[in-house]
């Protein structure tokens, strides 16, 4: 009798899981259109949990690849086979450098540093779209908007801002010296660029201050009666005191001076992130670590007021910074987590055995109070990755983190950690370091899953998100020298370290 029981609630659990398959399939395939979640189309690999890697130099005479794997199974092939692999088709550029990954758009967007190709790929049909042309030369820092219209990019070798209206197929190239990073906000309204090694004062005003003596500045596209007005105006270069308006003929688009109000300077200012929303823009300035005296945040109030009435590009015509925000622990990347924003940084020792040595440390504002707590240690050099993962983790990546403390100290105590992957739990605020396996300069955190993929020293590794121990990276590792990575099947464009 207990075997005939057992028998019936195997059959009984058997047809329950029928019906599960069969409903999912037909969720599937209703409608005609394949899907899985969010409304997204099911994409013709089939798998669902996707890694995307730019790889550069994978093979003889390929100068980059754009290959992805199978982030549940951790495997680059098939499932069900045990060879072929998973790569985004119809990828040409050289050297790819940097993915902007938007899921929620089921695309990304791939730089190549070899040829300055700058490419969106289509997650849902795993192939790229033809290259978007960049003028100007290489970019040191490029974004497109999320709606995939405008393109913004800075030069850092010829000090040039480069703009792209994909829509209208034209492209402008705006001269402003020493340019080289841009951040825009998500909805593509506010575009700023920053010069290198700035210093603002306070009480630097648009029309006041001579316009080429500012640390930030704002890209704006002119609406039809401005263009009119600065083409027939003895100055169309400076029209409205910009900076440059190009073409002069009949300008398009102007870069304008950021104004500074009394309370407020920049301080080598280096990127800008935006509060969820969307009100304000924190500029992170990066302070002794490149060369300055404070490192903090700047905001800058986006007001109706400051902006201007075009219906296309970027609108930041009259921004003025409203306040600063000291971050002694350092800043030159940070994210947010609604009203908290981390910031990653490295200070100066000044004085004991590592003196004239920078440490990394994270620090936390309070965007409502203002106040910062911290810093905690994190691995040293420069922070340019950071993204959010599973149990409660932030996930830090830098560049030459064998120059400050925590390698000194390795050195000289021995059996320390001093990789440049740090694993920080927002809970208990404790940061975990990786042992050192190279510059960390990809991070793609695989939501719901427990995982985080890097790529650190040319190599893809896979990382628990509860405690950083590695899984094997056996059938995951790429042949040439993989330099990012993404999820591209994440729930939310914040996943993403390219912003």
């Amino acid at each position: 009798m207990r075997f005939s029981g057992l028998k019936k609630r195997s059959l009984t659990g058997f047809w329950f899981s029928s019906i599960l398959l069969l409903t999912f399939a037909s969720l599937l395939t209703s409608c005609g259109k394949d899907f899985y979640f969010a409304g997204r189309s099911l994409p013709p690999s089939g798998v669902l949990n996707r890694v995307l890697i730019a790889e550069q130099n994978p093979g003889v005479g390929a100068k980059g690849a754009l290959p992805f794997v199978d982030a549940y199974y951790d495997i680059r092939h098939p499932y069900n086979a045990t060879t072929g692999s998973f790569s985004i088709s119809g990828y040409t550029g050289s050297l790819p450098l940097t993915i902007q990954n938007m899921p929620e758009e089921q695309v990304g967007a791939v730089y190549g540093a070899g040829d300055g190709s700058f490419v969106i790929v289509s997650y849902a049909q795993e192939k790229t779209g033809t290259p978007i042309t960049i003028p100007g030369g290489l970019s040191s820092s490029i974004f497109v908007t999320r709606a995939r219209d405008f393109v913004y990019a800075a030069n850092g070798t010829t000090h040039v801002v480069s703009v792209v209206d994909i829509a209208s197929g034209k492209s402008y190239t705006l001269n402003l010296p020493n340019a080289y990073r841009v951040s825009i906000n998500p909805g593509g309204t506010i575009a700023l660029v920053f010069v290198q090694n700035a210093m603002q004062p306070a009480n630097s005003l648009i029309g006041t201050t001579p316009s080429d003596q500012f640390g930030v500045y704002s890209i704006v596209g002119l609406n039809a009666a401005q263009q009119q007005a600065a083409a027939t105006s003895t100055d169309p270069q400076h029209y409205l005191n910009a900076q440059d308006c190009e073409p002069q003929n009949l300008p398009a688009f102007c870069v304008f001076p950021v104004s500074t109000g009394p309370n407020a300077s920049f301080d080598h200012p280096v990127k800008a992130l935006f509060s969820p929303d969307g009100s304000t823009a924190y500029v992170v300035d990066c302070g002794p670590e490149c060369g300055g005296t404070t490192a903090g945040v700047t905001t800058i109030p986006i007001v109706a007021s400051a902006l201007n009435s075009n219906t296309s590009g970027a609108k930041g015509i009259a921004l003025v910074a409203e306040n600063n925000i000291a971050v002694p622990g350092g800043a030159t990347n940070g994210i947010f987590n609604g009203n908290t924003l981390y910031l990653a940084g490295q200070e100066l020792e000044t004085s004991g055995p590592y003196a004239g040595l920078f440490q990394g440390n994270l620090s936390i504002l309070n965007t409502q109070t203002g106040q910062v707590t911290g810093p905690y240690a994190i691995s040293d050099g420069t922070h340019n990755k950071m993204v959010f993962a599973d149990d409660n983790t932030l996930w830090i990546g830098a560049t030459q983190c064998t120059s400050g403390v925590t390698y000194a100290e390795a050195q000289a105590t021995g059996g320390s950690q001093y990789g440049c992957l740090t694993s920080f739990n927002t809970s208990t605020n404790t940061a975990t370091l990786d042992a050192y396996k190279g510059d960390a300069t990809g991070i793609a955190a695989v939501t719901g899953l427990g995982k985080v993929y890097t790529a650190e020293g040319g190599q893809v590794y896979i990382y628990n998100t509860a405690d950083m121990s590695e899984r094997s990276n056996f059938n995951v590792t790429v042949q040439g020298t993989a330099t990012d990575v993404a999820y591209m099947d994440a729930g939310s464009d914040g996943d993403n370290t390219t912003y």
